[in-house]
């Protein structure tokens, strides 16, 4: 079903979650979108399904979109956070019900190894993912996330950049 919206302000935004999901080198993952033509990266993120916590929604969409749960959360965001998606995708996304998402934030440490990482574990959203640091994630993320990634980076910062 397809119908244009007369003004994405009428709709509401999608409950999910984001991952920043850091390896043992505090280096935060990143996947690239396979739906998009241009190189998009992005952090995992997913919606929260009827009677889920957060927590719970989390740690299942990082099996589903990374293919591994050998994981430990250090931190969940103290507010949720809400982006607005670009207004010609908002028919292209989520059936043209929402104009963005209102996230709640986790800071997930991964025990695992590179090899333990399967991007086809479920339907797959990412082509390719690699390890970056908080400056190349700012370089490299959909121009309408900078300032969503802004405020998880500077929240999580003290985890970040704590190395021990």
């Amino acid at each position: 079903m397809s119908y244009k919206i007369s003004s994405p302000n009428f709709l509401q935004y999608r409950p999910g979650v984001g991952l920043m999901i850091i390896n043992k080198h505090h280096q935060i993952f990143v996947g690239r979108r396979i739906d998009l033509k241009r190189e998009t990266w992005q952090m995992p993120q997913g919606g929260i399904e009827l009677g889920e916590t957060p927590s719970r929604a989390a740690l299942r969409e990082m099996e589903e979109e990374i293919g591994s749960k050998n994981a430990t959360i250090i931190a969940e965001s103290v507010n949720w956070y809400s982006y607005d998606i670009p207004t010609a995708m908002i028919n292209k996304l989520w059936e043209g019900q929402y104009r963005g998402q209102t996230q709640k934030w986790f800071l997930i440490k991964f025990h695992g190894e590179d090899e333990d990482i399967n991007l086809h574990f479920h339907e797959a959203e990412f082509s390719n993912w690699k390890w970056v640091d908080s400056n190349q994630l700012m370089r490299i993320i959909m121009p309408f996330k900078r300032k969503l990634y802004k405020l998880i980076i500077s929240e999580f910062k003290k985890f970040i950049l704590n190395k021990k």
